[in-house]
């Protein structure tokens, strides 16, 4: 028995229309031998639900089906395997302590940084992998969606790992900062991207550095994103664990701190906020970065 949803209906970031739930459902029922990969890529061949690089939202359509699925709206077939766990990263000798060479910050410029993201060198993304897993103190987290991890080398030696990814959903300073209201957050919100891991190996120990490689890579963030995603992004954000660190780096790369987190995450549902506060900075990538997020039209491309 399935359940009437009249819509409009909001799900992960899109207004699906009274129609075009009907159409997916229609898709579904007349889909029988469909596994569910295929079932959310015909869906999204069908609504024209697409990337703005014109890749399908295929992630984000399974997760609408899945949801339907919940409500009782639609029955998707059984999953074809169960979900597994993501598999622990094995740390070899390839991540030893090495001698670090003799350099100073002058000498690290943007072409020091390469991108490891859908770059075609599967060891390359497992060796930076392997890095954070084993060197910063949150170890690795799967991206989900739109990101960018670099390397960074100095005379063919890894010095750094960064990582930019989606932004935080709500963050009270930034959205202050900002000035938006919701409806300009939910359709802006891909603008601003999150600097999620930030590693410089720890042999490595030359004065100013961090804030170097900061800098150089806001520098050249925004081109990149765009070369991969179609689109430029205008701010970048980072949380600070405020019981490990001051942030120092940041600040002397001209990021902005606007406060602390309330110490609640995304899952958070009783308001008990038993997480670390963290401190959030933010840099704009464009001079009016603020303004653009705040009173962009929708689905304006800046």
């Amino acid at each position: 028995m399935t359940a009437e949803l009249r819509g409009p209906l909001k799900l992960r970031g899109r207004i699906f229309s009274h129609e075009e739930l009907q159409r997916i459902r229609t898709i579904v029922m007349t889909s029988p031998g469909e596994h569910r990969r295929a079932l959310s890529t015909k869906i999204c061949e069908v609504l024209d639900w697409r990337q703005a690089n014109g890749r399908l939202k295929d992630r984000s359509c399974r997760d609408v089906l899945l949801k339907l699925h919940e409500s009782r709206f639609l029955r998707l077939p059984p999953r074809r395997r169960p979900p597994t766990r993501r598999r622990p990263i094995q740390i070899t000798n390839e991540t030893d302590p090495e001698s670090p060479t003799v350099f100073g910050p002058r000498d690290i410029g943007t072409a020091c940084f390469s991108i490891v993201t859908r770059a075609g060198s599967t060891a390359q993304e497992k060796l930076w992998n392997e890095y954070v897993e084993r060197y910063h103190y949150l170890r690795y987290g799967v991206p989900v969606g739109a990101h960018i991890k670099y390397f960074v080398h100095v005379n063919n030696q890894p010095i750094a790992c960064l990582a930019f990814s989606g932004a935080a959903w709500k963050i009270a300073p930034r959205d202050r900062w900002i000035g938006w209201a919701t409806p300009q957050r939910e359709c802006n919100l891909r603008f601003i991207v999150n600097n999620s891991r930030f590693l410089i190996l720890p042999w490595v120990r030359v004065d100013n550095l961090a804030s170097r490689l900061l800098s150089l890579a806001t520098k050249r963030l925004a081109e990149d994103w765009r070369r991969l995603y179609a689109y430029a992004p205008l701010l970048v954000e980072t949380f600070v664990h405020a019981d490990r660190h001051h942030g120092t780096c940041y600040r002397a790369a001209n990021w902005l701190c606007l406060g602390t987190t309330r110490g609640r995450g995304k899952t958070d549902r009783d308001r008990t906020a038993r997480l670390p506060k963290k401190l959030v900075f933010l840099r704009p990538l464009v001079p009016n970065a603020r303004a653009k997020l705040a009173a962009m039209p929708d689905n304006a491309d800046p």
